[in-house]
């Protein structure tokens, strides 16, 4: 089978998902989209670029709920947005760094699980699962930065998930170096068409973002 005819079947696939997901909502289901949404079409980032190094916490307990919510450490996004990240990894290779990605595409059913997780201020770190999030539609990426030299991550004002105003891409604070560093991933994520979250330094929204639905299709249900 042609990669062409593979990449149509997949997205025929996510679009039945995505139609059963979103367009019959569930009490307590994911949200339905308002307006007419383009075919899925996810990617996982290290086809694309097997440079690219991958930190999937949320596959392990090193995160902000202390227990997996993913079943494996892989990150996808729409192909849009994953073409465009591929960009952003390569063009950085000039200053002697990559991309350190934590995650991209979010099943709903896990954002649901976070919000019902946090409470009270730090609801303000989590999407709310009534709305669904950018995650949800496969084009939002938590990242940060590494050096190529060393293979190590670069550091930056705060850690991943850190839910205080420290972790806001504005933040005064840290040593002049992180804020460097900071600020050299958003010009670069910015170039290709990413927008940085007001509150995580770490969290890009692609610009296509609006064009998806919300899906709750799992990793495994995903071709590698």
């Amino acid at each position: 089978m042609s990669d062409t005819l593979t990449r149509r079947g997949v997205a025929l696939s996510l679009a039945l998902a995505t139609a059963a997901c979103t367009t019959v909502p569930q009490p307590d289901g994911p949200p339905a989209p308002d307006h007419p949404v383009r075919e899925p079409d996810l990617v996982e980032l290290v086809t694309l670029d097997p440079t690219l190094k991958l930190d999937v916490r949320y596959a392990t307990v090193n995160n902000f709920i202390g227990r997996a919510v993913y079943p494996e450490g892989r990150v996808f996004l729409q192909r849009p947005a994953a073409e465009a990240l591929v960009r952003v990894h390569r063009a950085l290779r000039s200053e002697g760094l990559g991309l350190l990605v934590y995650d991209g595409y979010r099943p709903w059913s896990v954002t649901k699980v976070f919000w019902d997780s946090v409470s009270g201020d730090k609801r303000n770190f989590v999407a709310d699962p009534k709305l669904g999030s950018r995650h949800n539609r496969g084009c939002a990426v938590d990242l940060s930065l590494y050096d190529l030299a060393s293979g190590q991550a670069v550091t930056m004002p705060t850690d991943y998930d850190e839910m205080t105003t420290r972790a806001y891409p504005d933040y005064g604070g840290g040593t002049p170096e992180s804020r460097r560093y900071r600020d050299s991933l958003r010009a670069a994520m910015t170039a290709e068409g990413f927008t940085v979250h007001p509150r995580e330094w770490w969290h890009y929204d692609f610009r296509d973002w609006p064009e998806y639905g919300v899906l709750d299709v799992p990793f495994g249900a995903l071709r590698r």
